[in-house]
């Protein structure tokens, strides 16, 4: 026993290494590939499709660095999405996600992609696993609408409770929890999770306006109307804003892609002043 475990151990050892070989082989890329991405970029810019598709994979074969490569196969399946061929757009979005598991956009476009094809369950395992790892709202919501549907109302709970528990400075994400106590009637639950996330950003006016509105529900009709009294003198809507950290440009809703410097993956949530 003593002697396979030893085997054993040495095999993963190798493993390891030779992970690390393969990783740092690939890590540092061919600059040829960016410039090639520039030009496939500048391209689709300029509404010349078919020309960007085939620099795009011209960087492909570049050997691009794997991080590169994930916004490349992005590139790709969102070309040929707009084609019309479906399974490779799916082969392109599958190939961006294993590329960087924490690309939050091809995690987004391989389920929509999935659900598109008919396999729901595929893609409610690809946004579950990304989700595991980057609680983005954008795989939250897809997530939260699939569980709605199907009338499962403890996962929706679960979904946030888990989110909040793996980010728990995500005031996104926990006001999200706060959201789905409300619209599932659990008045007690919402505001005291609404009243949580208030002691840490008493000027979120969303915070304010559902606190309003389980205020009402509950009947208090005083404490209701003060909340929204909050809520309409701070006036930001009930949107999260989102910032892209290459630029700084701001927006109202998480996107793919930042409209200014339409760079890939940089929208975050505002975090309160």
């Amino acid at each position: 026993m003593t002697s396979l475990l030893r085997i054993l151990s040495s095999l993963f050892a190798l493993l390891r290494s030779l992970r690390s070989m393969l990783s740092w082989r690939t890590s540092a890329g061919d600059p040829r590939a960016g410039e090639l991405c520039d030009r496939a970029a500048a391209a689709r810019a300029a509404g010349r499709a078919d020309e960007a598709r085939s620099l795009f994979e011209g960087a492909l074969r570049a050997h691009p660095a794997d991080g590169q490569a994930a916004l490349i196969h992005y590139e790709l399946g969102r070309l040929e999405t707009e084609r019309g061929r479906s399974a490779a757009a799916l082969a392109h979005f599958k190939s961006a996600w294993h590329a960087d598991r924490g690309f939050v956009p091809a995690a987004v476009a391989l389920g929509d992609a999935q659900e598109d094809a008919g396999d729901l369950r595929g893609a409610v395992r690809t946004w579950e696993r990304a989700a595991e790892a980057e609680p983005a709202l954008a795989l939250l919501g897809r997530l939260e609408r699939v569980y709605r549907n199907g009338d499962r109302p403890r996962r929706m709970i679960a979904l946030y409770r888990s989110a909040c528990e793996r980010a728990p400075d995500n005031l996104a994400v926990a006001v999200g929890l706060g959201r789905v106590y409300f619209e599932l009637e659990m008045l007690d639950e919402a505001a005291e999770q609404f009243e949580k996330i208030e002691v840490r950003a008493p000027d979120m006016p969303i915070v304010h306006a559902f606190l309003g509105a389980t205020f009402e529900r509950r009947g208090e009709t005083r404490e209701a109307f003060e909340e929204y009294r909050r809520a309409l003198r701070l006036a930001r809507g009930f949107d999260w804003p989102h910032a892209c950290v290459a630029c700084g440009a701001s927006g109202m809703a998480w996107e793919d892609r930042c409209p200014r410097c339409l760079r890939l993956n940089t929208l975050r949530p505002v975090p309160p002043a």
